[in-house]
């Protein structure tokens, strides 16, 4: 996909903004996950997929005058606004319509920059900024893999850079992109297959394939699927396979980096996108080569153990993080919360055992001598839910005397009772509608 030096595709690739229904699903997308986290623990009215055009901000989302700054400058950030100098227009107005024709006009005066924001599961989200170029350089690596794509059905978000790259920019690439994107945010995981044909590329996220593989039936003949905000448990990819997924590609990389590389078969290593190197011994970045022949250091989150100079396997975050649901949540973070109540004296957080479960779970040393578990989980619940992103939030408190050590005293991990963890939820069903 080649681009001018202002960051504009060429003629042979349409602009993704001038998409209508394409461009009503990217603002959609980040009106609605930035509106979740202006509201944390509250319900939102649903919005509909596809959005309606007249939905508005005000009427139908309750959306106050602070709500509405901060949602304009999210969007504003998103596409740069401010280079174009129409910014404050979306102040002006309150339908969904409006703000995208706000954001197509100013896209066609400046398109060289997307910014988009990380999950925020360490306090406040990071801005992320990117050149149109080196994200359409790197669809265009990935689009000579889905040639044959006919159709995308996506569980994740528009405004979310790998939303982006492949519900957005890839249909646009493949030449497909006025045939809708089916949303599958609002179904069960059990109505994916009858909806499959030959074709279609299903995008979706490690906790969706998850679902989907404990449901069993076999796929249809032609399916091709990705996976990208974390890891994919090699059990959940093996599964899939063995259900008859014709290809499923994991992609890894970040709101960062984008796309660094991608492997087909649950047990592969990685294999570096081709624009990519490895920066060398003791290195824990990478070197790109941008389109126009620039070369920049790429700082990564994970280390990287590698096979030869080419592939590679991660092998776990610099920064301790953990991802729950795909987003990267910091166990240090919630612990921090957990330590200003009042009642907690003492805190652990760690991501649950395979067998428990796939969230956070908290063992807690109460300040009292006789502390009522049932009263303090409940306050706990609650202090959480008002401070933290759900994801973050424990699903499981454990109570004792002192924290859990091994025999030398360092910290140990504890044994939670699998019905005191109230399961876990899926990331994208109808009770959430506006899970991102």
């Amino acid at each position: 996909m080649a681009t001018t030096d202002a960051g504009r595709p060429d003629a042979d690739l349409p602009a993704w903004w001038e998409f209508d229904d394409i461009l009503l699903r990217f603002v959609g997308d980040l009106v609605h996950h930035e509106l979740r986290a202006l509201r944390p623990g509250a319900s939102i009215p649903p919005g509909d997929r596809p959005y309606r055009p007249s939905l508005d901000l005000v009427r139908d989302l309750g959306a106050d005058s602070l709500e509405r700054l901060a949602l304009a400058s999210a969007l504003a950030q998103a596409v740069h606004l401010a280079e174009s100098g129409i910014q404050d227009y979306l102040l002006a107005k309150s339908t969904l319509h409006d703000w995208a024709a706000i954001v197509q006009a100013g896209l066609r005066e400046y398109c060289a920059e997307l910014t988009f924001r990380t999950s925020g599961s360490s306090g406040t989200p990071k801005a992320c900024t990117h050149r149109f170029d080196a994200l359409a350089q790197e669809i265009d690596e990935f689009a000579a893999h889905f040639r044959s794509c006919r159709r995308i059905l996506s569980a994740v978000p528009g405004h979310h850079i790998y939303g982006f790259l492949f519900t957005i920019l890839l249909p646009v690439r493949l030449g497909i992109a006025r045939t809708p994107v089916v949303d599958l945010r609002l179904s069960s995981p059990a109505s994916l297959r009858p909806l499959l044909r030959a074709g279609d590329l299903v995008v979706g996220h490690p906790e969706f394939w998850r679902h989907v593989a404990a449901i069993g039936p076999a796929f249809a003949p032609g399916v091709d699927a990705l996976t990208s905000t974390a890891p994919l448990p090699v059990e959940v990819g093996l599964e899939l396979e063995r259900q008859g997924l014709t290809r499923l590609m994991q992609i890894y990389g970040s709101s960062e980096t984008a796309g660094v590389g991608w492997r087909i078969g649950a047990q592969q290593p990685y294999r570096l996108l081709s624009y990519f190197r490895r920066a060398g011994e003791g290195d824990l970045g990478l070197l790109r080569r941008l389109p126009d022949g620039r070369v920049v250091h790429v700082g990564l989150q994970d280390r990287l153990i590698w096979h030869g100079n080419e592939e590679f396997i991660p092998g776990g975050r610099i920064d301790q993080g953990v991802q729950v649901g795909g987003a990267n949540v910091f166990p240090s973070r919630v612990q921090a919360i957990l330590l200003q109540h009042p009642r907690v004296a003492d805190a652990a957080v760690r991501l649950m055992r395979a067998d428990e479960g796939s969230r956070l779970k908290a063992f807690i040393v109460a300040r009292e001598s006789e502390p009522d578990p049932a009263s303090l989980r409940r306050e706990l619940e609650s202090w959480m839910a008002a401070r933290l992103t759900p994801m973050e939030v424990p699903r499981s408190f454990s109570f004792g005397p002192a924290l859990p050590r091994d025999a030398k005293g360092k910290p140990a991990d504890w044994v939670i009772d699998p019905v005191a963890a109230h399961g876990c939820i899926a990331p994208c069903s109808a009770s959430d509608p506006l899970a991102a």
